[in-house]
């Protein structure tokens, strides 16, 4: 982690991930355990060895539920198996998605149907879930994971860019919903992280090149820089900010 900051009402706070066992989801977990946070995320891949290292670095180890995310009666329990050791979630991070690569011809409804199940529908079912314990606590913080990808208007995956961006209308839904209770709802943007899925997959000399050229800062983003502020988004240094969509790019896209 970066340590650059400190937030030091997160200590203790019951928290969960959704993909925190890989990539940027990996880092978010270790982000959180660094503040002193009690974690329980859940993982598709078997993630019980990072599980382990984390808990020798830190002396007290995440709680690792496998689960597959577009079964939500799983994904629901899995929650309250965390709540059960770790007790209720004050901070929520839906951060799971896959930006598999696909076109317009030939998408089944079937693919569209499984790209929601991944990279929506699971945020508005954890919200549903923790939002009543919350509630109970005096609020909380549920931070939505979007992505820059629908604002810059990329070609190439438009049911995951449409998911996306309707992650953005649900979270200003749920703020407006929520707010009343002191739970505050806020999307995170992030650009083009250099996690090593994106490098095996997606990144080439030329696209990268391409993409430096549109942000403002001329460095490459790494988990380090969306854990920050994803960090900041969870404290209460973030007090009242809520339906906000806050961009993590190096400058590509602007808001307001």
């Amino acid at each position: 982690m970066s340590g650059f900051a400190t937030f030091h009402d997160l200590k203790g706070a019951s928290v969960f991930i959704t993909g925190g066992g890989a990539g940027i989801g990996a880092a978010l977990t270790e982000g959180f355990l660094a503040q002193g946070c009690r974690v329980a995320f859940v993982q598709r891949s078997d993630a019980s060895q990072f599980a382990k290292e984390m808990g020798k670095k830190y002396g007290h180890a995440p709680i690792f539920l496998p689960c597959d995310i577009t079964d939500v009666a799983a994904l629901q329990k899995s929650m309250e198996m965390g709540a059960e050791a770790n007790g209720p979630y004050s901070v929520l991070v839906n951060n799971a998605a896959n930006d598999a690569r696909h076109e317009l011809e030939g998408f089944s409804v079937e693919a569209f149907d499984q790209s929601m199940a991944v990279n929506l529908r699971p945020h508005f079912f954890t919200a549903q879930t923790a939002a009543p314990a919350m509630k109970e606590l005096g609020g909380g913080s549920i931070i939505n994971f979007s992505s820059i990808s629908y604002m810059m208007g990329n070609a190439g995956y438009p049911a995951y860019a449409a998911s996306k961006s309707a992650i953005t209308g649900l979270t200003r839904s749920l703020a407006r919903e929520l707010g009343p209770d002191n739970i505050r709802v806020n999307a995170l943007m992030p650009g083009w992280v250099m996690t090593q899925r994106q490098k095996d997959l997606w990144v080439t000399e030329e696209g990268l090149e391409q993409h430096l050229s549109r942000q403002c800062l001329k460095s490459l983003l790494s988990p380090s820089d969306i854990v920050d502020a994803t960090l900041f988004l969870a404290s209460k240094a973030s007090q009242m900010m809520t339906g906000q969509a806050m961009v993590v790019d190096g400058g590509v896209v602007v808001t307001g």
